[in-house]
């Protein structure tokens, strides 16, 4: 198969959607690979590193996007929509249920879009989604610690206190993937952390695996207030797989927050979990309403780019190879690549997106017969 690596595009976005590695183990297995220069370079992953593996270098994306299989790793931008074509398979991230343009978009050229986040195994798990929120988790409590410094429009908090000073609470809504990686990271800085979790199973895994140092609480309107208006940090770690995030902090609650609280939404991407929630990027990171400091960049991980790249690869290299060795016949005879068939010849092929746009469904098994 021709697989196309372009240059990833989004504001800030570092990560390459194949390692040399990668390249080196499709090309040995047959494949050609159109690797567009510098495609690698905000990993410190070089054109020559991508020779060496056996990767066509090309000049243009226009180059890189003419294969019959193209990897990436944020959703295609406008610019690159006109890239698209009904032979085509893309396998990246879409998180299309916050995004109708681009919906409209991957049905109007019938490419065959695949969406990591919504790759699902028999057992519920999200193998490609996983590796990204470990980092954004991670990287959610960080980049709070830094806005909550006062010259950035912060409460001037110090995340972990110090002796006699108390440290800052931070508010944990979703006790996922997102949520465990966040309260991890904060725990660690010395924070005072609470995690809301909808489900009671979930909330006795992080009491048993945190041994008590953080406080859990049933997820529902009350506690959600109590927690929110008593944090100097609010992390939103929501996930409905495929789907529309709701809305657990809404614009209401926000003069009844600290004056310079920091909120940061990882959901924002699937169209965040708070009311005033809107995509942001890395060169312009955050804005304020109500007082309340908002951090809505939705390609976190791309700021730390050779460690999200590997971590990201280790996961879809697998069904890339799939892919690649049998093309739509993968899709066909695999259900977790079925779970991430989005779009196929003008068709919706994901339940959640149709109903988040009110747009016809069609089950995937069927659109591919």
């Amino acid at each position: 198969m021709l697989i196309g690596l372009p240059k990833e595009v989004k504001d800030g976005e570092n990560r390459v959607g194949l390692t040399p590695g990668a390249v080196k183990a499709l090309t040995g297995r047959g494949h050609h690979v159109l690797v567009q220069r510098g495609a690698g370079m905000g990993s410190f992953l070089t054109d020559d590193e991508y020779r060496a593996a056996g990767g066509e270098l090309v000049e243009s994306a226009a180059d890189a996007w003419c294969a019959e299989m193209i990897v990436k790793v944020k959703e295609p931008a406008p610019a690159e929509y006109g890239y698209l074509r009904p032979d085509q398979i893309l396998f990246t991230y879409l998180h299309l249920a916050a995004d109708r343009q681009q919906t409209d978009a991957l049905l109007a050229s019938g490419v065959t879009a695949i969406a990591y986040e919504t790759v699902q195994t028999a057992d519920g798990k999200l193998p490609l989604l996983m590796p990204m929120s470990e980092v954004a988790g991670r990287m959610a409590t960080q980049v709070g610690a830094t806005y909550l410094e006062r010259h950035h429009g912060g409460r001037g908090v110090l995340l972990g206190g110090v002796p006699g000073v108390a440290p800052a609470t931070v508010a944990i809504l979703g006790g996922g993937t997102v949520g465990t990686n966040a309260a991890k990271v904060a725990l660690g800085m010395g924070a005072q952390v609470t995690v809301l979790e909808l489900h009671h199973e979930r909330l006795q895994y992080l009491d048993d695996v945190f041994q008590g140092r953080l406080q859990t609480r049933a997820s529902n309107e009350y506690n959600i207030e109590q927690a929110v208006f008593n944090a100097d940090l609010v992390i939103g770690a929501v996930l409905i797989p495929g789907g529309r995030a709701p809305w657990l902090v809404t614009r209401a609650m926000l003069p009844h927050m600290r004056p310079g609280a920091v909120i940061v939404d990882v959901a924002v991407d699937q169209g965040g979990c708070v009311e005033t929630t809107r995509p942001t990027t890395h060169s312009d990171p955050i804005y304020v309403v109500d007082g309340v400091v908002h951090y809505g960049v939705a390609n976190m991980p791309g700021a730390v780019p050779r460690t999200s790249t590997f971590a990201l690869v280790n996961q879809t290299m697998s069904y890339t190879l799939n892919l690649a060795n049998e093309g739509l016949d993968a899709v066909r005879h695999s259900a977790p690549l079925l779970h991430g068939l989005n779009t196929h010849r003008g068709r919706l092929t994901h339940r959640a997106v149709a109903e988040a746009f009110g747009l016809p469904y069609v089950e995937p098994k069927k659109a591919l017969a």
